[in-house]
């Protein structure tokens, strides 16, 4: 089995290295191509204004300039020499869970390769408070990765469907198992901006959120994380509302 290799978090992420850990126990015949810095809320953004450069490190491994969606684009078109069987994206330092999906990067790297007609599954560590850096444990996620993605390497793939799995923040030995579970949704209002000023006395502003709200939908993604569950949830790429289109073609007709 070929397996694809990349990230949001950069080609040097902690979270990078577990990933391989993880595929080895699958394959030999693993290729990395992943952004050489860190791009976390890229989301499904293609670099259009700026030329891309690739960076080899050495055989199969690869670093790319650019978002994560680039880095997929270029290990199918300029880096492999065939496709791979499998994508794998992560393991992302901190959580892909509820809308925050639409932001993520990890997530679409993954959707990349869904686009692509390949099996690709996105994998997040979530960690228990914030200003943690790279101390973040990836414990569970290195536990329990194969055993999360060994099921998914058979089971019936839509066409342009993915899998997102985030891991709960415990040792992997408090892991109660695992739930396929609905992607939820967050309370808006817990985004935070927070202001600073800069040595010359200039303003500036950094995006933070806030702890996950304790009041969940059942069987989503955030309760199953929330009880200390690793979440797995398929995603598909068709964000039509068929319910809608009955109804909002009936405004037209006249």
């Amino acid at each position: 089995m070929r397996i694809l290799l990349t990230n949001d978090d950069g080609y040097h992420a902690p979270g990078f290295e577990v990933l391989e850990k993880i595929a080895r126990q699958f394959s030999d015949d693993i290729w990395i191509c992943a952004p050489s810095e860190e791009q976390s809320g890229a989301g499904h953004s293609l670099t259009l204004n700026r030329p891309v450069r690739l960076q080899q490190f050495a055989e199969r491994r690869f670093a790319v300039t650019g978002t994560p969606t680039d880095s997929v684009m270029m290990a199918l078109r300029e880096v492999m020499d065939g496709p791979p069987d499998l994508v794998l994206s992560g393991v992302n330092r901190g959580a892909n869970l509820g809308d925050d999906i639409t932001y993520s990067g990890t997530v679409s790297a993954a959707i990349e390769g869904a686009l692509a007609g390949i099996r690709s599954i996105a994998l997040s560590q979530v960690y228990a408070r914030e200003g943690m850096a790279d101390t973040v444990p990836f414990g569970a996620a290195l536990e329990l990765g194969a055993k999360v993605i060994e099921p998914l390497l058979d089971a019936p793939f839509e066409p342009r469907t993915l899998v997102n799995v985030n891991f709960p923040p415990l040792p992997a030995s408090e892991v109660k198992g695992i739930r396929v579970v609905r992607q939820g949704f967050h309370d808006y209002s817990r985004g935070s901006v927070v202001e600073g000023k800069d040595p010359r006395g200039y303003r500036y502003f950094w995006f933070g959120l806030h702890a996950i709200e304790h009041t969940l939908d059942h069987g989503t993604d955030l309760e199953a994380i929330d009880d200390g569950y690793v979440s797995v949830t398929p995603l598909q790429l068709d964000l039509t509302h068929h319910a809608s289109l009955n109804a909002m073609a009936e405004r037209f007709e006249g």
